[in-house]
C-alpha cells in the first residue's frame, strides 16, 4: 500500500490462505504433506491436541484463478484468497485415510506445541466474491485426489 500511495505504483495485494496441491514440498512441515505421506506409508496420521482445531484448504488451481482475477482488476486494497470452508484436523485426517485406504487411523499427541496455534483458521473472502466474482470451486476431497498422485510419484510409490 505504501508504494501505491507514495509512488503511485500500480499494485495488487493478495492474502493467500492455506493452499495445497501437486508440487508441494514433501518436507515443508505443513499438515497436507505430513498427512498424505503418513497415509501413503500406512502409518497413523499424527494429530497434535484433540484434532478439533479447524483449517480451511484451498486447492492451488482455485488460488491461481483468484490471483489472476485480482491482477486483471483495478483493486489496490488487500483481497483474501482462500477457501472459507472449515474442516477440523480430525475430519481432514479421516478424509485422507479414506481416500488413500489407510487403515492405520490417527495418533493423538499432546498439543503443547500448539500454544500459539489458532484454534480456527477461516478466510473471509467477501471482497474476492464481490470485487472479483471469485470463490473456490474445488472441494477438499477432489483436491486431495488430484494431489495424491504427485506424492506417490515423489515418494517412489509409482
Amino acid at each position: 500500500m505504501a508504494y501505491y500511495h507514495t509512488h503511485g505504483i500500480d499494485t495488487r495485494i493478495v492474502r493467500i490462505f492455506n493452499t495445497y496441491g501437486p508440487r508441494m514440498h514433501l518436507d515443508d512441515g505443513r499438515v497436507v504433506p505430513n498427512f498424505i505421506q503418513q497415509a501413503l506409508s500406512g502409518k497413523p496420521l499424527t494429530i497434535y491436541g484433540d484434532g478439533l482445531q479447524t483449517r480451511s484448504f484451498c486447492y492451488v488451481d482455485d488460488l491461481i484463478e483468484g490471483i489472476i482475477r485480482l491482477l486483471l482488476s483495478d483493486e489496490h486494497n488487500p483481497v483474501n484468497i482462500g477457501n472459507p470452508v472449515e474442516t477440523t484436523i480430525l475430519e481432514f485426517a479421516e478424509t485422507i485415510n479414506k481416500i488413500v485406504g489407510n487403515i492405520a487411523g490417527v495418533s493423538f499427541l499432546p498439543g503443547e506445541r500448539l500454544t500459539s496455534d489458532p484454534q480456527r483458521r477461516r478466510p473471509d473472502i467477501t471482497r474476492a466474491r464481490n470485487l472479483l466474482g471469485w470463490e473456490p470451486r474445488t472441494d477438499l476431497e477432489t483436491g486431495i485426489k488430484k494431489t495424491i498422485p504427485y506424492f506417490r510419484l515423489k515418494m517412489g510409490l509409482i
